[in-house]
Order: structure tokens, then C-alpha cells, then sequence
């Protein structure tokens, strides 16, 4: 647990290069004579402490284990606007690091307002493992209060929103990775690299399997559960009625129903999407402009309470000429199509959860080709080489201590989520769409660039 009298991480590395460890030891309250091992490897003040905002299935399952792996990292505080699951995390916590250690751990501090934790100094990073339509703001606020973040994707709920986190984020200086952990796996990385070297010839065309989800039955409105914040769990979005599957499961950490809620989400256009769309933009080296042209069709349910897109094809052009067809039709993962041959990619049997769509349908190959020997090819010295991290959480920490970019900086998870969410506008208006990449607006189209942003409800609306 970091001593009250600690000084950060993050102040430490900041020191000026001539300031000598005693003198840092003075100016952070240290005692005049400190032990030696206050400044070993893993030691307190060495350490990168860490708020894990959101605490439901995905910060469980896949964030905070991925950050308590490295010794480098200490999770100190949990927050969720469920009480129940902010204990639960402090307990799941404090028992890894009880395991860990072999010492009683009890270390870890509970918020149930994100604010209040991104108010404690003592916290260098954070961990937004929110439902979508809480990333943007939270980002925002975190990165003006000073901290490093891991956010989940998709970055946004908006474009809008999307364009004022990334802005935020330059602005601000600090590191922020988007969960766009497929980056971290080599194969997708291999796959891009390949098709960026000309394997496949020239690109023509890149096709996106995306999982699918189920419509719903209406839900009876329930009595808020007195663990739950459930006004400020809705933020900016309109005042609804509680019940259950419109939230998370009031016992366990099974898929919550909100990935089903346009109001919350744009469905799996942005939750797989932001993967499969973001890989592609890799590998067509686009990743930091988008479509020009976007245009499909989707069903929607015509009652229920879950209201995402169901069966859907959409497409777009870009303005290097390459074709892009999503649908939930194909197979799961992304095809890269060119003039002498093609390169299929997907995570194969890999999951993130347990509840994971995918991990219920029969895995595919995690990478085919039309020839094996593609598969084989080395990439040359003097080739395009993309970089390289072998794990997403573990890039992160790194960057954060080098001060570099990480392999999914907000600006590029911002692109690859206005993509997806084009792709979501095309579904809406079922007509062709053009997309201008440097304004961030739809070409003459009042109607289409109604759907950039949504009315924010007070008092959450986002303050840049």
C-alpha cells in the first residue's frame, strides 16, 4: 500500500535531472534517512497507482487484470455508481494482491463518483471501463485533472464527443491508450504489415465480420435498486425509466443490456466494430483520416427494449480507392482483397470475456491466406515495419513512463470510431452518404450531420 507520505510516480519522473534523490526524498516529505528499499524496483513510489473507473464485467475479466500483471502497477482505488460492484471490487482486488504477496492486502480505497477519485493526487492513472456513453467525458475530465488513461472503446458515443476527447487529449498531454487490444496481438499486426508491403498486391478491397445481436422483449419498469446512482449513471443521455436489462444484472457480471440500447451505444457497428475497422485502417494505412463514401442498410427491431441495429450491410469507399463491406453475414474477423491475392485475420478462439459473442460461435483460422506461403513471408529491413507491443495494458504502462504514444492513441481509437459510426449513419438514413475527413462533416448533408452529436442532458453535459 503507498505510505501517506510517498511521493508519486508521477512527480518523481518529473524532477528535474539535476535534483539528487536526497533532495527529492526532502521536497516529498521523506524522512532524512530512507531506506533503501523505498526506492527499489517495485517500490511504492515507483509504482504507477492506478483508479479502476467502472467495475462491471469487462474492467473485471479483462482491464484490471491486465494492469495488476505488472509489477510496475498498483491498483489503489475502484469506482462504480453501483455500490455492490465498487465493494466487489475492492475485495476482488485486495485479494490478488493478498495472493500475490502472501501478506493481508488491504490497500484499496472504494468511490461511487468518479469525480472525487479523479480529485485524489495520489492517483496517477486510471482504468474507464464504463458503458460507451460515459468514455468520452470521463476521459475528458480524467485527462484535465492530470491523469494517464486506459479507456475502453469505443472512444465515443458521438463523433462529436469523439472529437472532443481526442482534442482534450492534445491539449493535455497525458497518455491514452484505447482498448483497441488487438493491435497487441501479432497476428493482426503480421496481417497489416503484409498487406502495407504489397503480399496481396494492390489493396482493392477489405471485408469486416462483425458478431450480431438479438432483439428484446419490453421490460417492465422496476424500483431503483438503492446500490445504484441510476441518474448519473444515464449522464448526458434523456431521463428513461429503470429496469434491469437496461443497466447490468443486479447479481453477477453476466453481458449487460445496455450494449443493446441505442441510447447508450450504437451496438456492434462500435462494439466489434471499433476492432475490426481499426485493424483494417492499420493495414490501409488510413488510420488518421476515414471514408469518403458510406452507404447500407440494417434491420432494426420495431419494438423491445433493445433497440440496436440486427441484420446489417453497409460499405464505404475511401479516397485511396479501396472498397470496405461490413456485415454481420461474413465471417467474423477481416479480409484484405487484393489484386494477387487475399489475407483473412481474425482472434480465432481468443476472447476478451467469458460472455464474449464470439466465444460461443465455432473460432475461425486467426490467419489464412489464398497462399500459405504468405503466411511465412518475412518482412525485410527495409520494409514497413508497424509497431510492435506484445500486450495492450502492458504497452500502456510503458508509454506512460516513456511519455510515447501508445499503439492506440485517442486520436487514431477516434477515427475508428467515427468510421463505425458513418457506417451507423448509413444505417439510419439508407442512402448514400459523403463524408468529408478533414471538417468531420457529411458533404451538403444538414440531415446526415444532425446525427454527429447528441443533445446533452444537464448536469452531465461534457465541459472542454
Amino acid at each position: 500500500m503507498k505510505p501517506k507520505q510517498a511521493y508519486s510516480r508521477r512527480k518523481f519522473l518529473e524532477l528535474s535531472g539535476k535534483t539528487t534523490l536526497a533532495t527529492a526524498a526532502v521536497m516529498g516529505g521523506f524522512p532524512s534517512i530512507v531506506p533503501a528499499s523505498v526506492f527499489g524496483k517495485n517500490a511504492p513510489s515507483n509504482r504507477i497507482t492506478i483508479g479502476a473507473i467502472g467495475t462491471g464485467r469487462i474492467s473485471r475479466g479483462h482491464d484490471m487484470p491486465g494492469v495488476w500483471q505488472y509489477d510496475q502497477a498498483l491498483i489503489t482505488a475502484v469506482c462504480d455508481l453501483d455500490r455492490n460492484r465498487a465493494e466487489d471490487a475492492k475485495t476482488l482486488v485486495n485479494q490478488y494482491y493478498t495472493k500475490k504477496t502472501g501478506k493481508d492486502y488491504d490497500g484499496v480505497r472504494v468511490y461511487t463518483d468518479y469525480r472525487e477519485l479523479l480529485n485524489n493526487k495520489d492517483i496517477d492513472a486510471v482504468l474507464v471501463s464504463t458503458p460507451d456513453h460515459w468514455h468520452a467525458p470521463i476521459v475528458i475530465q480524467a485527462v484535465q485533472a492530470g491523469k494517464d488513461v486506459y479507456m475502453q472503446k469505443p472512444a465515443s458515443l458521438t463523433i462529436a464527443e469523439g472529437r472532443m476527447m481526442a482534442d482534450a487529449v492534445k491539449r493535455s498531454g497525458r497518455i491514452v491508450q484505447v482498448g483497441s487490444q488487438q493491435r497487441s496481438s501479432r497476428q493482426f499486426r503480421y496481417a497489416a504489415e503484409l498487406v502495407r508491403n504489397g503480399r496481396i498486391g494492390e489493396l482493392k478491397t477489405v471485408y469486416v465480420g462483425l458478431p450480431g445481436d438479438p432483439s428484446g422483449e419490453e421490460e417492465p419498469q422496476m424500483p431503483i435498486p438503492k446500490n445504484l446512482n441510476y441518474d448519473m449513471w444515464l449522464g448526458t443521455t434523456p431521463e428513461v425509466y429503470y429496469t434491469e436489462k437496461r443497466v447490468h444484472p443486479l447479481v453477477g457480471y453476466d453481458r449487460p443490456g445496455w450494449l443493446r440500447c441505442e441510447q447508450f451505444g450504437a451496438g456492434m457497428i462500435t462494439g466489434w466494430g471499433s476492432h475490426h475497422i481499426d485493424c483494417s485502417h492499420w493495414a490501409m494505412n488510413t488510420e488518421l483520416t476515414g471514408p469518403v463514401e458510406i452507404w447500407g442498410k440494417a434491420d432494426f427491431p420495431k419494438s423491445g427494449l433493445w433497440d440496436v441495429h440486427g441484420i446489417f450491410r453497409t460499405e464505404a469507399r475511401y479516397a485511396n480507392g479501396v472498397h470496405m463491406i461490413v456485415s454481420n453475414e461474413l465471417p467474423n474477423g477481416i479480409k484484405f482483397e487484393g489484386t494477387e491475392g487475399w489475407i483473412f485475420v481474425s482472434r480465432g478462439d481468443a476472447s476478451v470475456t467469458a460472455s464474449d459473442p464470439i466465444a460461443k460461435q465455432q473460432a475461425a483460422k486467426a490467419l489464412d491466406a489464398s497462399d500459405p506461403k504468405l503466411l511465412t513471408s518475412e518482412i525485410g529491413p527495409n520494409e514497413i515495419h508497424l509497431p510492435v507491443s506484445k500486450e495492450h495494458h502492458g504497452n500502456w504502462l510503458e508509454s506512460i513512463v516513456s511519455k510515447k504514444d501508445p499503439i492506440a492513441p485517442a486520436e487514431i481509437g477516434h477515427r475508428s470510431c467515427s468510421a463505425c459510426l458513418l457506417h451507423h449513419a448509413a444505417m439510419k438514413l439508407n442512402r448514400k452518404l459523403y463524408w468529408d475527413p478533414e471538417k468531420e462533416q457529411f458533404k451538403n448533408d444538414a440531415e446526415a450531420n444532425q446525427l454527429l452529436s447528441r443533445p446533452q442532458r444537464a448536469p452531465y453535459a461534457i465541459k472542454v
